[in-house]
């Protein structure tokens, strides 16, 4: 026997049988596409969510990628020139502490050059003085023994006669030797 439903009860058991039959049709049909799927809701439920599709994303097209370069390009730019001027800086400034170096090794090689000048300049005039103290056949003989240009060095330095009587008493190729390089530095011009 069936008994007479109120309508809630009623309205209930249509929601269920009107579920079951979608539910038997979507089934009958061999599945359908997610978005036709009915889901059913029993009274009371939250509604369930629907489900999150897996989609694959699309490969940006060339003009996407070009809009993309060329909004960054500026600050592309930028940064490149900014790491630019860093390096610059730092190529600065160890040329700046290179020259500082070499410009201290030049005032101190300066400085023993002049030492050296003042040194040699006094030895000159010692040697010098000690061969205008010879007689003429002993420091004609020692200068014809010593280098070439300090003998004529030495010559040049010297009283002119006492000179030309040294030259006398050497060999006659040493005294030869001695006079053109003594006329080679007389000149004004480089004869090369």
């Amino acid at each position: 026997m069936i008994l007479p439903l109120s309508s809630p009860e009623r309205r209930r058991s249509r929601a269920i049988l009107f579920a079951a039959a979608a539910l038997a049709a979507m089934s009958f049909s061999g599945g359908a596409d997610a978005e036709d799927t009915v889901r059913q809701v029993l009274p009371g439920a939250q509604p369930a969510m629907a489900p999150r599709q897996l989609t694959r994303e699309k490969a940006p097209d060339q003009s996407e990628i070009e809009r993309f370069c060329s909004n960054i390009a500026d600050a592309a730019r930028d940064r490149r020139y900014a790491l630019q001027a860093e390096e610059l800086k730092q190529l600065q400034a160890g040329i700046d502490q290179r020259m500082k170096a070499l410009d201290e090794k030049k005032a101190e090689y300066e400085t023993w050059l002049k030492r050296r000048e003042v040194f040699l300049a006094r030895a000159e005039d010692g040697v010098v003085k000690i061969y205008a103290g010879m007689k003429p056949d002993a420091a004609a003989e020692r200068l014809a023994i010593v280098n070439a240009d300090l003998a004529a060095a030495i010559l040049m330095k010297l009283d002119s006669r006492k000179a030309s009587v040294i030259l006398n008493e050497m060999d006659q190729k040493a005294a030869a030797t001695l006079t053109g390089i003594m006329a080679s530095a007389a000149r004004r011009v480089d004869p090369s």
